[in-house]
């Protein structure tokens, strides 16, 4: 679990530094249950997460949020007055 968190976490904070581009964000880790695993990054762009277009002709964007749902058990975004969290949670194998 610890690798795919790992790559989960990076892909996320590449989205909020590109979609963002504000001075901080935050990343947050829980352990909502036990055996599951929720690692979050907040900042404060509104805009929706969107997965792998080409959104201005010459570079592909989102394609990390491809990684993100072929590796997270579920990860989605929770839309705040000033911002937005996209997290993801991932589930150690076996785990109930």
């Amino acid at each position: 679990m610890t690798d795919d968190a790992t790559l989960i976490v990076t892909e996320l904070i590449c989205h909020a530094v590109e979609d963002g581009r504000f001075s901080s964000i935050r990343v947050i880790v829980s352990r909502p249950a036990p055996g599951h695993v929720r690692v979050g990054v907040v900042h404060r762009s509104k805009a929706t997460p969107v997965f792998g277009t080409d959104s201005d002709g010459d570079e592909p964007r989102g394609l990390g949020l491809l990684l993100v749902d072929a590796l997270a058990d579920r990860w989605g975004a929770e839309s705040y007055r000033w911002g937005k969290q996209v997290w993801a949670d991932l589930r150690e194998r076996g785990a109930a």
